[in-house]
């Protein structure tokens, strides 16, 4: 389903939308195994669904929190995560089954269960699973993001950390808590919100934006991909990141690993160009000057 089929609230199907939320409630519906993970707005658990006769990711939204969030767009209707995530449907993306209300008031939403590994745990320990597979994963990752920009969404938030590989070697794209329609109302000058080591140059500017702000963040991803460091040193504060990034050179990716050849060193730059125009302008760009490489088993 693409942005405008949201929108207008018509599936390609041509159904109705739905009309009010699911309530469930957690403890009758859901057996929690354990924390899988946490983010700034949210608790994420692999539960055992007994409505759906199977494991899952269940995922629980801080009401407070995502209403502040969602509160920043003055005067433009920001779909609910869970509306974001039900519209996307692509086998590199996490497929939700449902989302909801909890009796409590909380937004949920249950996933998939991505039987493996974070990129960012993969990148962090040198992983073996790593050797030889970098292209193809980032190739991967190049088809989800090329989706969601056809359907006219915005990530704002893609890094290493909202990347899954399961144990056969999908690559699924999470987290769409941060992710916006792509129309010029959501790309007007002002929003910084974002993680601060991915956010491309015209964010910590102000400068209206546009889908390019995401293949700045799948460059910084591809650079941790090849290198296992970011293209600028970390700070410990996100201003210092921010003067950085605005001021300072990027790091060569070829003196960062030296099996990283001159051609890919220069990709990885291009990727990260200050200037919008001087990146690649999509996804498929990108991943096509990857399958160029004489060298594919980084």
């Amino acid at each position: 389903m693409g942005l405008l089929d949201f929108l207008f609230g018509k599936s390609k199907s041509g159904g109705s939308p739905k009309k009010g939320l699911k309530k469930a409630n957690v403890a009758k519906r859901f057996d929690l195994v354990g924390r899988t993970g946490q983010g700034s707005m949210s608790k994420v658990f692999r539960a055992y669904d007994r409505e759906l006769g199977r494991t899952v990711c269940l995922k629980l939204l801080d009401k407070a929190k995502t209403k502040k969030f969602e509160e920043r767009f003055i005067g433009l209707k920001k779909p609910h995560e869970g509306e974001i995530c039900e519209a996307l449907k692509h086998d590199n993306i996490v497929r939700t089954y449902e989302q909801g209300v909890t009796t409590d008031g909380e937004p949920y939403l249950v996933m998939e269960l991505v039987d493996g590994l974070g990129l960012n745990y993969l990148v962090e320990t040198r992983a073996p699973q790593l050797t030889g597979n970098r292209i193809n994963f980032l190739s991967q990752l190049c088809n989800a993001l090329q989706y969601m920009h056809d359907s006219k969404w915005l990530h704002r938030d893609l890094c290493t950390r909202n990347v899954m590989v399961d144990k056969e070697g999908v690559l699924k794209l999470i987290d769409f808590g941060l992710t916006v329609p792509y129309t010029p109302a959501f790309c007007v000058s002002g929003n910084r919100t974002g993680t601060p080591d991915i956010l491309a140059p015209e964010i910590i500017k102000r400068k209206a934006t546009d889908h390019r702000v995401d293949l700045f963040a799948l460059g910084v991803t591809a650079y941790e991909v090849f290198t296992g460091q970011l293209p600028w040193e970390r700070s410990p504060s996100s201003e210092e990141t921010f003067r950085r990034r605005l001021n300072t050179a990027p790091r060569e990716a070829k003196d960062l690993n030296p099996q990283v050849d001159e051609r890919l060193s220069s990709i990885l730059l291009k990727s990260i160009s200050r200037e919008p125009a001087d990146r690649y302008p999509s996804a498929n760009a990108f991943k096509d000057a990857l399958a160029r490489l004489e060298k594919q088993d980084y």
